[in-house]
C-alpha cells in the first residue's frame, strides 16, 4: 500500500514517458508489485489455471529487452516486525490491533509463507526470469527498501514499484505504471520534481506517513492530506523529523489550534476536542509508547534492512546473464503450451534488437574515447550481416535485416535509425547494391525496345526527313500559282482520300503528289497537294458560280485558289491525324 493518499499528492510530478525511455538503462522491479496488477487484470480461476498473469509478465519482459534495458528482480524477504500489526490486520480483514502489537521492543521479523499460491506465483516469475537472463535479488525484507537503495547508490537508474512508500526509501526515479502496444509507455515520478514543485523532502514524506498513515503507523484520525501537507510545509524538511523526535505529533494540535484562533462554533469546538482525544491516546497517556513508535518508524524508513551495495547478494544481482533459448522454450511448452516456434518468434527478434543495441552502445562509447575503427576492425563481429530492404512500419522507417551467429532467426525488421547508429556501413553496402540493380534491370529492358525495329535515334531521324521531305514538298507546290474549277456533279461523288492505314503511301511524300482531282470541261486539273504540317490560314469564303452544261442543266463550280485549299477542312482533319499519330509513335519509343 505505501503511504495513505501519497500518489494523489505526487500527481503533479507524474511523467509519462514513451517505453523508449528505458533504453539502455538498468531498473529494478518490485516482482511482488508487478505480480499482483497482473493478478488483477485476470482473477478467474481459468485465467490463473492457464497462467495469464505469466504471460503478461513474459511480454512486459521481451519489451524491456528490445530495447536494451537491463533488468533486476527484487523480491520481498521476512515481514519488518513494525509492520506486523498491518499484516495481520489485513489478514483478519480489519481486526483491531492487540497489544501485543503495540510492544514491538521484543517481536522479531516474520518469515514469510513461501507455500502460498502468491509464493508459487513469484517462483515462477523467477524461473522465467532466470531463462531469460534476468538476475534476482531476494531481499531481506522489504523489497522497495531494497529498490531504493540501489536507486540511491546510483546502482540502478529506477525502480519499478506501486509502493509509494518507497520514496521515503530513498528512491530517486520510480515507475509506477507500464502499458505495451505500438505507442507503449511509463509512468514516471522524479523526486527531484516533488521537492521542486511541492517542497517535500524525504524527510518531509516521512512524516506525511506519520499524520496521513502507512505500512507502519495508522496515522492521525480526522486529517486530510491538504491540512498535512501545509503543516508539514510550514514546518520545513530539515527540521520536521527533528520537531517528531522531541515533541511527538504534539505540533500538529498546536498547528490546528493557532488556524483556529477565534472560531467558537460548537463545530470547529467538537473538531477540536476529536483532534485533543487521538492526541491524547497517541500522545499523553502513552508518552513512552508514543515516542517508541514514531522512532521505530522514522528508522524504518530511514535505515531498512538491504543488502549493502558492496555486499556480494548485490554484485551477483548485477552481473549479466545469458540467455537461455532451450531453458525459454522448456518453459513455455509447460506453462502456456507453446510449441518451439512460437516461443522464438516472440522472443529472437528482441534478443537480435538487444544485441544490436549493445553493439551500438559500444561503438559510441569507443567513438567518444577517440577510438574511431572502421566496422571490418571492430574486435566485436556487428550482428548484422546485411540489409535486405527498406520497410515502414506503422509509419516508422525501418529495414529488414539478416543476422550473423543468432541460431533460430534468419531475418527481423528493426529500426532504421538503429541500424544507422549501429553500423551505417551496412546501409552503404545496401543503397550501392540496389542502385546497381536498377541500373542491371534498365539494361535488360533496352533490347526489347530494339527488338520492334530501329533504336530511338534512328527514328528521331527518320522522322526530321520525313518532315523535312514534306516541307519542301509542300514549299514548291504553293510556290507556283494555280487556280482550278472543279465540277461538283448531282451525284456528289466524292474526292478521293488518303489511306491511312496504309503508311507506305502517306509516310512517302513522292507517293501521295498523284492525287486528283475531278476534271472540269476539257482541261484537267492539277494535282492538289496538302501541307500537313503548316498551320492552317484564315478561312476565305468560297465563290459559287452557275455554269451551264450542254443539256442545260446548271452545274455548281467552286473557285478553288491556294488559300482554299490550305482551310479545307480535310487539310485540318488529315493533318491532326497525322500529328497525332507521330507523338503516338515517339511515345511509344520513349
Amino acid at each position: 500500500m505505501g503511504v495513505k493518499n501519497l500518489w494523489d499528492i505526487l500527481e503533479s510530478c507524474k511523467k509519462t514517458l514513451p517505453l523508449h525511455h528505458l533504453q539502455n538503462k538498468r531498473v529494478c522491479i518490485d516482482l511482488s508489485c508487478w505480480m499482483v496488477q497482473l493478478q488483477n487484470v485476470s482473477k478467474s480461476h481459468s485465467c490463473i489455471k492457464q497462467k495469464v498473469y505469466l504471460r503478461g509478465l513474459f511480454h512486459r519482459l521481451r519489451a524491456l529487452i528490445a530495447v536494451n534495458c537491463t533488468i533486476v528482480f527484487v523480491t520481498d524477504g521476512s515481514i519488518p516486525a513494525i509492520k506486523l500489526s498491518t499484516y495481520r490486520r489485513r489478514l483478519n480483514s480489519g481486526s483491531e490491533v492487540t497489544q501485543d502489537d503495540r510492544n514491538l521492543q521484543n517481536v522479531t521479523s516474520l518469515r514469510r509463507n513461501m507455500g502460498s499460491e502468491f509464493s508459487c506465483m513469484i517462483k515462477e516469475a523467477k524461473v522465467l526470469g532466470m531463462a531469460l537472463g534476468i538476475a534476482c535479488l531476494d531481499g531481506i525484507e522489504e523489497a522497495e527498501a531494497q529498490c531504493a537503495l540501489l536507486n540511491s547508490e546510483s546502482l540502478c537508474d529506477g525502480c519499478f514499484t506501486s509502493d509509494s512508500d518507497v520514496f521515503l526509501f530513498g528512491a530517486r526515479t520510480v515507475y509506477r505504471d507500464i502499458c505495451l502496444g505500438d505507442s507503449g509507455y511509463v509512468t514516471c515520478y522524479e523526486m527531484t520534481d516533488v521537492e521542486r514543485r511541492l517542497g517535500f523532502g524525504r524527510n518531509s514524506l516521512i512524516t506525511l506517513a506519520l499524520l496521513l498513515g502507512c505500512d507502519y503507523s495508522q496515522g492521525v484520525h480526522g486529517l486530510g492530506p491538504e491540512s498535512a501537507c501545509q503543516i508539514v510545509k510550514s514546518v520545513g524538511d530539515n527540521v520536521v523529523l527533528q520537531k517528531v523526535a522531541s515533541e511527538g505529533l504534539s505540533f500538529v494540535k498546536k498547528k490546528r489550534s493557532s488556524k483556529k484562533q477565534g472560531a467558537v462554533s460548537k463545530c470547529n469546538n467538537s473538531k477540536e476536542n476529536s483532534l485533543d482525544h487521538d492526541m491524547n491516546v497517541n500522545g499523553s497517556k502513552h508518552d513512552s509508547e508514543r515516542d517508541d513508535r514514531h522512532l521505530q518508524v522514522i528508522d524504518a524508513y530511514l535505515k531498512p534492512k538491504c543488502h549493502l551495495a558492496d555486499s556480494d547478494a548485490v554484485h551477483r544481482a548485477l552481473a549479466q546473464y545469458p540467455f537461455q533459448r532451450a531453458k525459454l522454450q522448456q518453459i513455455c511448452a509447460q506453462f502456456f503450451e507453446w510449441p518451439l516456434e512460437k516461443t522464438d518468434e516472440y522472443i529472437l527478434p528482441k534478443i537480435a534488437e538487444r544485441n544490436l543495441r549493445r553493439f551500438c552502445n559500444l561503438r559510441s562509447t569507443s567513438s567518444d574515447l577517440g577510438l574511431k575503427l572502421p566496422l571490418h576492425k571492430i574486435p566485436v563481429k556487428c550482428p548484422v550481416s546485411k540489409i535486405i530492404k527498406h520497410r515502414k512500419v506503422q509509419g516508422r522507417d525501418c529495414y529488414e535485416v539478416s543476422w550473423e551467429d543468432l541460431d533460430g532467426l534468419k531475418t527481423s525488421i528493426v529500426p532504421a535509425d538503429l541500424v544507422e547508429s549501429a553500423c551505417p556501413e551496412k546501409i552503404v553496402e545496401f543503397e550501392e547494391e540496389r542502385a546497381e540493380r536498377k541500373k542491371q534491370n534498365h539494361r535488360k529492358t533496352r533490347p526489347k525496345k530494339s527488338e520492334k525495329g530501329s533504336s530511338l535515334t534512328e527514328i528521331d531521324l527518320k522522322l526530321q526527313r520525313l518532315l523535312l521531305d514534306i516541307e519542301l514538298e509542300s514549299s514548291s507546290v504553293h510556290n507556283a500559282s494555280f487556280s482550278s474549277n472543279v465540277e461538283i456533279s448531282e451525284s456528289r461523288t466524292a474526292a478521293p482520300e488518303f489511306d491511312l492505314t496504309n503508311q507506305d503511301l502517306w509516310l512517302d511524300p513522292k507517293s501521295s503528289d498523284d492525287i486528283s482531282c475531278n476534271e472540269v470541261g476539257p482541261s484537267t486539273a492539277k494535282s492538289e497537294v496538302i501541307d500537313l504540317l503548316s498551320p492552317s490560314p484564315p478561312r476565305q469564303s468560297r465563290i459559287v458560280s452557275k455554269f451551264p452544261k450542254s443539256n442545260g442543266q446548271c452545274i455548281d463550280v467552286i473557285d478553288l485558289s491556294e488559300s482554299e485549299t490550305d482551310v479545307s477542312p480535310e487539310h485540318e482533319r488529315k493533318a491532326r491525324e497525322l500529328r497525332l499519330f507521330l507523338a503516338s509513335i515517339r511515345d511509344e519509343i520513349s
